[in-house]
């Protein structure tokens, strides 16, 4: 029985990561990278160095929208990624704020759906890292074939240097979007409530009514992908917002 081109692609792009490279090789291209290459050249290099196959840099305050919108850059079959990108959104959604800070350069393995087809070869499972550049939330997600482990130390290593390179690309760096900036308002709510002053206070202090105060901080929930007060203070806290 034959294999697809697709099957001799990725197969060859296995044995060809496992070898890895030099780090004085991801040195030198990480320079390059910096200079006049591209993310997903940056990214190949990361991959390639840890022993993986294939990488996809997901976004996740960009997750707040839906659909492919939190894939940064991929190079994952196109199939998986649009299936992956639901599952980015619900994991996002399920992940306490507390949980999020805690994960941060933390590997962790997750395991693929089965009904989603994957090339012979490749593992089930996939690594997922998070690393932060600024404020926004970023994680590496790594396919790897299926007789390769990966170091913990080298996954966040790779992690710290994703964050590095995506730092000096102009589309992934430090954009906020307007539509998820806090007001100057919403702010002095988000203040208020992390000095444990209620809405009814809140509403004393700034002079406004308390349904008015509400709004804000529904505002600020939704904005901050948090579903209670205590986690959108801590997200303030991680984001040096109070």
């Amino acid at each position: 029985m034959g294999i697809s081109r697709a099957d001799a692609v990725w197969s060859a792009a296995s044995r060809m990561c496992g070898r890895g490279i030099s780090r004085e090789q991801l040195i030198r291209r990480l320079g390059e990278t910096a200079e006049r290459s591209g993310l997903g050249n940056g990214l190949a290099a990361l991959t390639e160095y840890v022993g993986a196959a294939h990488y996809l840099l997901a976004r996740h305050d960009l997750s707040q929208q839906g659909g492919l919108d939190c894939i940064v850059c991929s190079d994952w079959p196109f199939d998986i990624v649009r299936r992956l990108s639901g599952i980015i959104n619900g994991l996002n959604a399920k992940t306490t704020e507390l949980e999020k800070c805690l994960g941060v350069l933390q590997p962790c393995f997750l395991t693929m759906p089965d009904d989603i087809d994957l090339p012979r070869s490749v593992s089930r499972s996939y690594c997922a890292t998070t690393f932060n550049v600024g404020r926004s939330r970023f994680s590496l997600m790594l396919l790897f074939p299926e007789d390769v482990i990966l170091s913990q130390e080298g996954l966040r290593d790779v992690a710290l240097l994703a964050g590095y390179i995506a730092s000096l690309k102009a589309g992934v760096n430090v954009r906020h979007d307007r539509e998820f900036e806090l007001t100057e308002r919403e702010l002095e709510c988000l203040f208020w409530i992390a000095e444990g002053k209620t809405s009814e206070e809140i509403a004393v202090i700034l002079g406004i009514s308390r349904n008015t105060i509400n709004n804000y901080i529904t505002s600020v929930m939704r904005k901050t992908a948090t579903r209670t007060r205590s986690e959108a203070i801590a997200h303030a806290v991680r984001n040096n917002l109070v």
